[in-house]
């Protein structure tokens, strides 16, 4: 009997497996034919985030030469190197260039056709297009793994669950707004991939309640603007008559920060510093666990600190009252954060060339406007000096920190579930939108069709509208008929409409406190609620404690999620290497 590996979502995730599974398929023993099933109602490679089929408006927010789904030599991992052109290269594009996400798309297709064609030719690769809704049989034997509409399953040596942003069931606090929307007569878009809300409801012209200011409200702006018809003449934007007014608030108050517009030129910052491989495992080796704000946050800031500074001192020793290596040496033994702070304000003059983290987390925090219109004012005044320092290379040590972020994300996915805070301050600094967006958000505010709603945003169904204050504006409310939750719904298990993954959960598989499926660092293996990892099932991706940074990644920065890939692969190979074995025998 053939070995059989189901795949479950094949997207950018599943296609790096089914890469890996190709580039170390010499583990096999020979003559092992082997079946691949890949499940997923969208076409193998670019999957439904990256279908080619979404608006051509919809851009990734990633320079072209910034984005790949091949493995290099920076890549920690057992398995072969198996390079391939970047986004930029293959598309013969600019390097400099954000491309729209069919282009993606297509890039992921034509990574799969290549991940396909390099497999032996006694391996076979079947695409299921519909969804997978149970995963049955014994921890030592076959897997069933039933399919919607098919009366008999696939049987399955491994199954590897690779299934990327789901959509979930509401939280408390969405299902009674959602609740109040459909019996007032109101409109409620909760927590949704943007590209797949229905936008029809937000009529022309009417205020709309926006909560979010990250990625998934800059698609929305865009497909509510140019999407119905409007443009832009240089930096003003001519409106359609058919958009609706936008009053957007979050947490922050403000919008993720600009993509960085510069290259960094010397020497990098040396990375890791303070949180490298040694520290992370003396992390995990810890008796009793390890509390991420007390024991994890100190590395993290020093970590993006050091890089900071080297970066001024180094680069522009003018603004530095003091040589680097008699700072750096200070700076490394010096543990606690106000002795470090001290050694900073007395060397480096300048306010605005210190790192300040918390001042970036909450840049409103204590802010307080007279009026709204002084806040849209203050606002963009904001936005205006974020865009220019974002690409004037005197402030290159921001391009440091943003090396490190990338450094410390690598060491922080093999912590597990280090809660949601980081994730969304990672995003927030790292991996914002590109300047063109953020000059569009202006031309939008200044025409009227945008209004800022202020930070730690509060929204209230009541009255029979949805009312929202925030304390940046004292005294000032919006008061609308439709609220949208711009952001994607938390990968929570639990409330997951993901049939197989909520069965999975129900039967036995662990979850997190934050609600994540459990999984074995070493190989993605999932674990059951006494910790003990299930043979031949395997899960990857953002409804793991192991998510990574995201599917595809910069070139040259240690790509995460490819040495999980290749981990994971190298598993399945070995378990069906041994099913093989036994059968024989």
């Amino acid at each position: 009997m053939r070995a059989s590996l189901v795949i479950v979502g094949a997207g950018p995730r599943g296609t790096g497996v089914l890469e890996r599974i190709a580039a170390n398929a010499a583990e096999l023993p020979p003559g092992t034919g082997l079946d691949i099933h890949l499940v997923d109602p969208y076409r193998p490679g670019p999957g439904r985030i990256w279908r080619t089929e979404q608006s051509p408006l919809l851009w990734m927010n990633s320079r072209a030469e910034d984005v790949t789904v091949f493995t290099d030599s920076s890549v920690r991992m057992a398995g072969p190197v198996r390079e391939g052109p970047t986004l930029h290269e293959w598309a013969g594009l600019d390097g400099d260039a954000f491309v729209g996400r069919r282009v993606q798309g297509s890039y992921l297709r034509w990574a799969y056709d290549r991940a396909v064609a390099a497999l032996p030719p006694d391996v076979t690769v079947h695409h299921h297009p519909c969804r997978a809704v149970r995963v049955s049989g014994p921890r030592e034997g076959r897997q069933r793994v039933w399919l919607a509409g098919r009366p008999r399953p696939l049987l399955a040596d491994a199954v590897v669950l690779t299934l990327g942003h789901l959509a979930a069931e509401p939280d408390p606090e969405q299902a009674e707004l959602g609740a109040y929307a459909r019996a007032h007569g109101l409109v409620h878009l909760p927590p949704d991939f943007t590209a797949d809300s229905d936008l029809t409801p937000l009529r022309p012209g009417e205020p709309v309640l926006v909560r979010g200011f990250g990625l998934a409200f800059v698609d929305l702006m865009v497909l509510l603007t140019e999407g119905r018809g409007g443009r832009y003449d240089g930096d003003t934007y001519v409106p359609s008559g058919r958009e609706p007014v936008l009053y957007v608030g979050s947490r922050r108050g403000v919008p993720y920060h600009s993509k960085i517009g510069y290259r960094l030129d010397g020497a990098p910052p040396p990375l890791p510093r303070f949180l490298g491989p040694a520290e992370t495992d003396a992390l995990l080796a810890r008796p009793g666990g390890f509390d991420f704000r007390r024991d994890v946050w100190p590395l993290v800031e020093k970590e993006l600190g050091h890089a900071h500074y080297h970066r001024l001192f180094t680069a522009h020793p003018e603004r530095t009252g003091l040589g680097w290596a008699a700072f750096e040496r200070r700076y490394a033994a010096a543990d606690d954060p106000a002795e470090r702070a001290a050694l900073v304000a007395a060397a480096v003059p300048d306010p605005a060339d210190r790192l300040d983290l918390a001042a970036l987390d909450r840049p409103l925090a204590g802010v307080r406007y007279d009026s709204h219109e002084a806040f849209q004012a203050g606002l963009r005044r904001y936005v205006e000096a974020d865009l220019r320092r974002r690409h004037d290379p005197a402030y290159s040590p921001d391009q440091a920190v943003f090396l490190a972020l990338l450094s410390v994300y690598g060491q922080l996915m093999r912590l597990g579930d280090i809660g949601t805070w980081w994730h969304g301050f990672f995003s927030y600094l790292a991996s914002g939108p590109p300047g063109p967006r953020l000059r569009q958000l202006l031309a939008l505010s200044r025409a009227g069709v945008l209004r800022f709603a202020g930070a730690d945003l509060s929204v209230r169904a009541e009255d029979g509208v949805f009312r929202a204050t925030s304390p940046t504006v004292p005294g000032f409310t919006v008061e609308t008929r439709a609220l949208v939750e711009a952001r994607l719904p938390q990968p929570t298990v639990a409330r997951s409409r993901d049939p197989l993954l909520r069965e999975l959960h129900a039967e036995g598989a662990a979850a997190t406190p934050d609600g994540l499926l459990r999984v074995d660092p070493a190989d993605g293996r999932v674990l059951d609620r006494s910790g003990r990892p299930h043979p031949r099932r395997f899960a990857l991706g953002p409804h793991t404690d192991v998510r990574g940074a995201g599917a595809f990644t910069r070139p040259h920065t240690g790509g995460p999620a490819f040495r999980q890939n290749d981990a994971a692969a190298r598993a399945v190979l070995a378990l069906l290497g041994s099913s093989a074995n036994r059968a024989a025998a």
